[in-house]
């Protein structure tokens, strides 16, 4: 079979998310046949760098030999179970780890089966708990501006990425969005945590003014990913959860592309010290496996729900995979390897490498800014070096660059004219050389007309 056949039976059946199908009728598209490590291989014998990790779902490579050996293990035992009135070994491992490595106070684990799911999780239980106190009055969600939390109804709802949003916007509940702490527009010799600091006064206004009727706020600590990796200073996150102490409300904090050691610690709320009242996990949390989500939570907020039936004060969300045995596994095993490998201390180099090869980017004419948290590296493209004036989003310029790197082996799938390299972290200094020669050629390219 070749890539071409195994395309046109895709094309005939098959409709793809996030993608214009139109666009396959100038760049086909590429069936994978296996992968091994960083890299892809398709039906025709080209390989592909991974270097956007599948949507930054895999942490430690394709068929990675410590986690296949779990899931055939577990196999072996259970495939899966009903999980109310049931439970399994697997799932009680992994609730126990998370409730372990996440920040103090998150003693319960709701288990999900994606990411937008483990948002909605956490927002019914938020306005749950508050109704279930008696304060009814309490609807309202806070969210900031460029924000994203998925694409479900209710999670988009609380986003701001107007590209997802806009069309739905009739569906969409009302929520409050405040003005975000996003460092790219900070002023000349600002630093990212002045800025951040200053631009929190907006949020505090806000929590003022509408505490009373505010359920909670949500946010993505230190970077909001699909908002073109716009990056802020931990300093607002310690603002934030004091202030919500403050006003009597709800911290969510959405962890599911940030969590499992993308932003240089193991969770990006480590980084401000704090522990939020919930938090979201999913996408490393089985190494890329498997669809699994859990929601972090504390026990004051559990006990709200824990009473006599007829009271009515059970909470009400339920998935029929909730807790599936071998996407727990899966967990477990990601969880093994950072435990075992040292893999946050060794992360350092990576980081440190990947700064350094993107320090060139500063000096290109069409690049505006190239930021970093950890291993997240991203560098945004304009058309004026000088007063960031942004190409067109008409123009794809980012598209541009994606296409040149699939013809050198490379996957950088861009996020607008934001070009971002998000690796696995099994990935060697070689590759990394690749990817950001591979990035400097793409953009240099996509900027000529």
């Amino acid at each position: 079979m070749t890539n071409q056949s195994f395309s046109a039976r895709d094309l005939s059946v098959l409709w793809h998310p996030c993608t214009q199908m139109k666009d396959h009728e100038t760049l086909p598209i590429i069936p994978i046949k296996k992968g091994q490590g960083v890299w892809l291989e398709d039906f025709d014998g080209n390989h592909y760098l991974d270097a956007i990790s599948s949507w930054w779902v895999n942490l430690f490579g394709h068929a990675n030999p410590y986690i296949n050996a779990a899931l055939k293990d577990q196999l072996d035992t259970l495939e899966h179970v009903i999980f109310a009135g049931f439970t399994h070994e697997s799932a009680i491992k992994l609730a126990e780890k998370l409730v372990e490595v996440t920040p103090g106070g998150l003693n319960r684990c709701f288990f999900a089966d994606n990411g937008s799911s483990a948002v909605e999780v956490a927002l019914k239980m938020s306005f749950h708990y508050w109704r279930n106190l008696g304060q009814t009055q309490k609807t309202k969600f806070v969210t900031l501006e460029n924000s994203y939390h998925g694409e479900t109804l209710g999670a988009l709802a609380v986003g701001n990425v107007q590209l997802y949003k806009d069309t739905y916007a009739p569906l969409l509940m009302e929520v409050i969005t405040v003005p975000g702490p996003d460092c790219y527009y900070r002023e000349t010799g600002e630093s990212w945590a002045d800025y951040s600091t200053r631009r929190f006064a907006l949020m505090e206004q806000v929590l003022q003014a509408n505490a009373e009727s505010i359920s909670a706020v949500i946010i993505e600590p230190l970077v909001q990913c699909a908002g073109n990796m716009r990056m802020y200073d931990p300093v607002y996150l310690s603002l934030l959860r004091a202030a919500c102490d403050k006003y009597n409300v709800h911290l969510i904090v959405d962890e599911i592309a940030v969590g499992f050691g993308r932003t240089g610690t193991l969770f990006a709320c480590e980084q401000a010290d704090i522990s939020p009242d919930f938090m979201c996990l999913s996408k490393g949390l089985t190494g890329g496996y498997l669809p699994l989500s859990a929601v972090l939570t504390t026990h004051q907020i559990y006990q709200a729900f824990y009473d006599d039936y007829q009271k009515l004060t059970a909470f009400l969300h339920s998935h029929s995979y909730t807790g599936n045995a071998l996407a727990c596994r899966a967990g477990l095993a990601t969880l093994d390897i950072f435990q075992n490998n040292n893999v946050i201390e060794n992360n350092k180099s990576l980081i440190k490498e990947m700064a350094e090869l993107a320090q060139r980017f500063n000096e290109h004419t069409h690049v505006a800014e190239v930021r970093q948290t950890g291993m997240i590296l991203a560098i945004e493209m304009v058309k004026n070096k000088r007063t960031r004036e942004p190409y067109s989003w008409q123009e794809r310029r980012g598209y541009k660059v994606y296409q040149y790197a699939l013809s050198k082996g490379v996957i950088l799938r861009p996020l607008g004219n934001v070009i971002y390299f998000m690796p696995p972290y099994i990935i060697t200094k070689e590759e990394l050389l690749l990817i950001a020669q591979v990035a400097w050629d793409g953009i240099d390219r996509a900027v000529r007309d």
